[in-house]
């Protein structure tokens, strides 16, 4: 039992490092693209006007309202509407490295909570297939239920999990016996 709480503290310690990594280069790509622009603003302010027009009127207004929605955005804010409507970048959907890493780190954990019970109940000789078996079934419900959650189709995010996760077993396993390490 000790090994798996280890397991467990290890396992969500490493999805939150990898979430902070993956999302801090997010937000590195992000801030540089901010800076450009800011000195394509301090540059061109024309030509960046001429971008966002064209953006608006990409999206169905007319050629002289798109340049007066242009104009009023970018008097108000020239960074945060280009961040916004050219970089797809905005305050609510930026990214946010230490939210990510923990938020990865929780839903790890009580993912990982489930299959240890199993652990706790079932004989060792029926371990291994106890756990993979219900690690499966524990996937398609919470799969289901994220996908209840959202809206979306919970037979296919079902599938979609369990498929996923039945393939990283067998990869892992695999990967185990070829190098002749057992747990």
């Amino acid at each position: 039992m000790i090994a798996g709480v280890a397991g467990l503290v290890a396992g969500a310690m490493a999805m939150a490092a990898g979430e902070y990594v993956s999302v801090s280069s997010q937000a590195d790509t992000e801030r540089a693209d901010l800076d450009r622009e800011r000195k394509e603003l301090a540059a061109d302010p024309t030509q960046e006007h001429r971008e966002m027009t064209a953006i608006y009127v990409g999206r169905g207004l007319d050629a002289g309202l798109a340049s007066q929605v242009a104009t009023q955005l970018m008097a108000h804010d020239a960074l945060g509407a280009h961040g916004r409507d050219e970089l797809g970048i905005s305050d609510t959907l930026t990214a946010r490295p230490v939210q990510a890493a923990l938020a990865s780190a929780v839903t790890f954990s009580v993912g990982a909570v489930l299959p240890l019970l199993i652990v706790l109940l079932v004989p060792v000789s029926t371990l291994m297939w106890a756990v993979s078996g219900s690690s499966l079934v524990f996937l398609a419900l919470l799969g289901s239920l994220a996908a209840r959650i959202g809206g979306a189709s919970v037979i296919i995010a079902a599938v979609r999990v369990t498929f996923w996760g039945a393939l990283a077993m067998a990869l892992t396993a695999g990967v185990g016996a070829l190098f002749g390490v057992t747990v």
